[in-house]
């Protein structure tokens, strides 16, 4: 799965909020706090505003608050607010495709695949995040070796790897 910057600087957009809650946050706190481009975090927040996620008010007093509290926005409802789809083939829902022949079986691996995103991401929520409380399925999860463990990557039945991966030093 490819977690787009715009995904990440929006759950770090609402962590930065949720901390703040009651209060309001400025934009300009959020980007020194996240490291987010102000024209990004514009972009991000109108896509948060759009999704119901967050709401914001001008002037002095002004800044951005969730629009609900953080334990009932998951990771998932931010993803489905600034990208869509948690999983989609082509442009479409995995139960909206269909193949023929040797694929046919190809839709229910898609259609498990979000099975599997959702169980993580509808089950992590912002004040999660916020109060470094992560739910301890996940350290079942990273307790995985395999969790830490790139995987190269395959080219033409060939292991490729960049002089990044291998463990002798810079020449």
């Amino acid at each position: 799965m490819h977690i787009t910057a715009k995904v990440d600087y929006a759950v770090r957009t609402l962590v930065e909020i949720a901390k703040a809650q009651p209060d309001s946050v400025k934009a300009d706190a959020i980007v020194i706090a996240q490291d987010i481009p102000p024209k990004v975090l514009e972009s991000v927040v109108a896509d948060l505003r759009r999704g119901g996620l967050v709401t914001s008010r001008r002037g002095p007093d002004g800044g951005y608050r969730l629009a609900s509290p953080a334990a009932e926005i998951s990771i998932a409802d931010v993803i489905r607010a600034v990208e869509g789809p948690l999983a989609s083939v082509r442009g479409q829902r995995p139960e909206d495709v269909s193949y023929a022949g040797a694929a046919e079986p190809l839709q229910r691996v898609w259609i498990g695949l979000r099975v599997n995103i959702r169980s993580v991401l509808e089950r992590v929520t912002i004040a999660d995040i916020a109060h470094d409380l992560l739910p301890s399925f996940l350290d079942e999860l990273l307790h995985d070796p395999d969790a830490w463990t790139r995987r190269p990557r395959l080219t033409g039945g060939v292991v490729q790897t960049s002089w990044r991966d291998l463990d002798s030093p810079d020449i």
